[in-house]
């Protein structure tokens, strides 16, 4: 099963990479992670959820030490596309100058943020497509992000699994 998943895996991060962009630009970041690598994120996961009273870290950071795979999409530094519309809250100009940090560094353009989008709904189509149980995971980009395993502003991880019953359904 293992064998399978690395192939659903490296073709997440094929759909990632070729999903469309604006303006032809490409500022996605993906990575697979498996074995020591993934079971650091969960890990990292379950001490957040102590570190911040969550709950939701630890039932994520499970999935996560329970998965085979898990496959990071980020938005590395970039320029915003210079429309000007004002949706990540800045005219472009500012938004280059601007600095913000929390479990993610911003701002980011909102454009560039639904190229993003795009990516990660399409690794996950094709997780589905195959028949591998995924899940979009805020909490996993966090730890991934804060343990440096990804160059990238803003991430989120989509675990895999293929058992006989998704481990991400009844959480």
């Amino acid at each position: 099963m293992s064998d399978a998943l690395d192939i659903v895996a490296d073709l997440m991060a094929l759909s990632a990479r070729t999903a469309p962009k604006a303006a032809g630009k490409d500022f996605i970041e993906v990575k697979v992670l498996k074995g020591k690598e993934k079971d650091a994120v969960g890990k990292d996961m379950l001490k957040l959820a102590e570190e911040r009273s969550n709950k939701m870290f630890a039932r994520d950071g499970n999935n996560v030490l329970n998965s085979t795979h898990l496959v990071l999409i980020g938005l590395r530094k970039h320029e915003a596309l210079g429309l000007d519309c004002a949706a990540c809250g800045y005219n472009c100009k500012d938004m280059r100058q601007g600095s913000v940090k929390g479990d993610f560094s911003g701002p980011s353009c909102a454009i560039r943020v639904l190229d993003m989008g795009i990516a990660i709904g399409s690794a996950a189509k094709t997780a589905s497509t195959h028949n591998a149980d995924n899940r979009v995971m805020y909490r996993a980009g966090v730890s991934a992000k804060r343990l440096g395993l990804i160059d990238a502003d803003f991430v989120m991880g989509i675990p895999l699994s293929g058992t006989g019953k998704s481990i991400y359904y009844d959480r």
